[in-house]
């Protein structure tokens, strides 16, 4: 819980919060109530979930007693400066914020109904009078990488449809928005409110400026104990039930994403803060994963790299072999998406691993599950993508006569290093990567693995597998002890020192002896490890970039470039423990070392979140998306692998947790 004394707006500002729905579309705020993002808003709703997400509720403008409770930054100046009057800020799940004014004591929490675009606002008197309260909506209508003005188009109809709902139109012919109220009156007053100013945007280099549109305001009596609740919709359900049983449905579905018996709240908080990432994709009738929040969709290698800890290792069978049908349904040509657009159209399929990391998701689902059925149902498809690989797809995708897995042509960029400055790539990594390889490795050993469960025939592979491993120990294994990053067999070297080679280290079937991988592991403690995750580029390198700031351009440069990536910090921990053999010992390093994401999650940037990237020269404020997927997945895998064995070690059973309906066909 944050206490505030003499609350700071720039402090207050700072810290924001999140709450999802389950179908792309989101809640989020500063902890002082005033946006500093275009991407901020009370409800953020996914018109074809988990896409074509539109801001229609900005925020509201909140009196107490006369006190205003509110802030925004307009030009030169903070009005009003409601900050002032927030006593405290939790997360206990959901946020809530309490506010104190000489006579008068109020909170707020926020949370959206799961599966609906719909966000219930509670304002309950925590005092011991009775209160005023003045609730003003303030309404856009845009997509959410848009910024919105004043336009006499947008008029925002309004018909009152009942004693305490509206129905509003923001513009002709479009779809309702459904505003309740559980108590008080309405008084109509239309006003444009202008030049709302957002921070994190002028410091971004876009433009920052918005207006917002009043229609009226909720003025109620608020008892000592009692509730006024708001309620913003797209679906006329959410008002089937009361906000207090909506609450209490949304509480009981987060608790049960905690583990049963859990000794480490961190874990279950990471569970309930994960759950966030993952939706209903409507084209598909099946689950995907938000890659980061706000700005991202569902992509490929994101998905499947943060499924890990999301769904396969919290022992979420259902959702994960969901996951898997929705990028398998689209595989093409060997390859499977890389990105789903947010308004629809074709997938992109510009990602080189997206499809090999199917594979390692698909071993680690089978350890977790025994599903043979669903093994046999997809290995036709394992075959595709290896043969797909073998004879070359799209952007030159292919084996080399020494084995190895190259790719790109042209401008592409097909790691997940792809940032590009117009026609520059920033971080050209074509030809044969070194995490790209050690994936095609491990992708052949998965499907050997999988062909003797499912007595199937291996077509080769199994001697091409073992090719792979001899050209892998020839051209990227170099003489300074570390791994070459990207090579051309007998034409070019690239041997910066960059974290991909990680993955020679912590994926299942490793490529290295003892000795080499801790050659290789002080390199990457020595150069590019930090608390809150890995360096992209060592600092010694004479592109290296300390610092993410400034313009897109600026940024993109950066982006790759020494930038430190969350998501890498829990892949060095699974390699460091693979490496100390699970050890006691080095699982205790690993909770020590965890100790800077931990205090990020509870007391920076998202509370209660992993943001996406942090500046490479010192590492503090969040950076990027505020809350990534692959950052929360991959380190409640780690979590639960030490939890895992642990119990092992000491002979304690593990903790259960609550994987939900089982499939009928697993194996048990």
């Amino acid at each position: 819980m944050f206490r505030f004394d003499h609350p700071d707006f720039e402090e207050t500002t700072a810290r924001e919060w999140l709450v999802t729905n389950g179908l792309g579309g989101y809640a989020s705020a500063t902890l002082s109530g005033a946006n500093t993002r275009r991407y901020h808003g009370l409800l953020v709703a996914a018109l074809d979930p988990p896409a074509n997400r539109k801001v229609l509720v900005s925020k509201i403008e909140e009196k107490l007693n006369g006190f205003p409770l509110s802030a925004n930054r307009f030009p030169g100046v903070i009005h009003p400066e409601g900050h002032q009057y927030l006593e405290s800020f939790e997360r206990d799940p959901l946020p809530r914020s309490v506010y104190r004014i000489p006579e008068g004591c109020l909170s707020k929490t926020v949370f959206m109904v799961h599966g609906m675009n719909a966000t219930i606002v509670s304002y309950r008197n925590e005092g011991h009078s009775a209160v005023h309260l003045e609730l003003m909506p303030l309404l856009v209508f845009r997509d959410f990488h848009t910024l919105f003005k004043a336009d006499p188009e947008f008029d925002f109809y309004t018909e009152q449809t009942g004693t305490n709902r509206l129905k509003v139109y923001p513009c002709y012919g479009a779809q309702p928005l459904f505003i309740g109220f559980s108590d008080g009156e309405w008084a109509e007053k239309q006003d444009w409110y202008r030049n709302f100013e957002y921070g994190v945007e002028q410091e971004r280099g876009l433009d920052y400026r918005e207006d917002a549109k009043s229609i009226g305001a909720v003025n109620a009596r608020v008892e000592p104990g009692e509730a006024v609740h708001l309620v913003f919709s797209l679906d006329q359900r959410a008002f089937d039930r009361t906000p207090e049983a909506w609450k209490k449905t949304e509480l009981s579905r987060l608790q049960e994403l905690r583990p049963k018996g859990a000794a480490d709240p961190f874990l279950a908080d990471l569970l309930t803060a994960g759950d966030q990432f993952i939706v209903s994709r409507q084209s598909t009738e099946s689950y995907s994963v938000i890659a980061g929040y706000h700005w991202f969709a569902d992509w490929g290698r994101d998905t499947m790299i943060a499924m890990r800890g999301l769904t396969v290792a919290s022992g979420r069978q259902d959702i994960s072999r969901s996951i898997l049908r929705t990028f398998l349904k689209y595989l093409d040509g060997g390859m499977l998406p890389n990105r789903f657009p947010e308004q629809g159209g074709k997938p992109e399929y510009n990602s080189i691993d997206a499809s090999l990391w199917w594979f390692v998701v698909l071993y680690e689902y089978h350890q977790q599950f025994r599903d043979t059925d669903f093994l046999e149902e997809v290995f036709p498809k394992l075959t595709d993508i290896l043969e797909g690989h073998i004879h070359g797809t799209r952007y030159r995708i292919h084996e080399t006569d020494e084995g190895l897995l190259f790719g790109g042509e042209g401008r592409s960029q097909l790691t997940w290093m792809d940032a590009r400055v117009g026609d520059h790539a920033v971080t050209p990594r074509q030809g044969c990567p070194v995490e790209i390889n050690a994936l095609w490795y491990n992708a052949l050993n998965i499907y050997l693995e999988f062909a003797g469960v499912l007595n199937k025939e291996v077509f080769g592979f199994d001697v091409l597998a073992k090719k792979v491993r001899k050209a892998f120990r020839q051209y990227f294994i170099n003489e300074k002890g570390y791994l070459n990053d990207a090579v051309v067999p007998n034409e070019s070297i690239d041997d910066t020192i960059r974290p991909n080679q990680l993955y020679a280290l912590s994926l299942p079937f490793g490529l290295l002896t003892e000795k080499e991988s801790r050659s290789v592991m002080a390199v990457i403690e020595q150069q590019l490890y930090t608390g809150l995750g890995l360096r992209s580029l060592s600092p010694d390198h004479p592109d290296f970039k300390g610092i993410y700031q400034g313009d897109q351009r600026s940024r993109d440069m950066a982006y790759h470039q020494g930038t430190v990536w969350a998501f890498l910090w829990p892949e060095y921990a699974l390699a460091r423990l693979k490496l100390d053999g699970y050890s006691v010992k080095s699982q205790q390093v690993v909770r020590d070392k965890m100790a800077a994401l931990k205090a990020h999650f509870y007391e920076s940037g998202c509370v209660y979140g992993i943001a996406e990237i942090f500046d490479g020269a010192d590492p503090g404020p969040a950076k990027g998306c505020i809350q990534q997927a692959w950052s929360v997945g991959m380190l409640i895998k780690v979590l639960l692998e030490m939890t895992q064995k642990g119990a092992s070690a000491t002979g304690r059973k593990p903790v259960k947790r609550n994987s939900g309906r089982k499939a009928k066909n697993a194996a048990q």
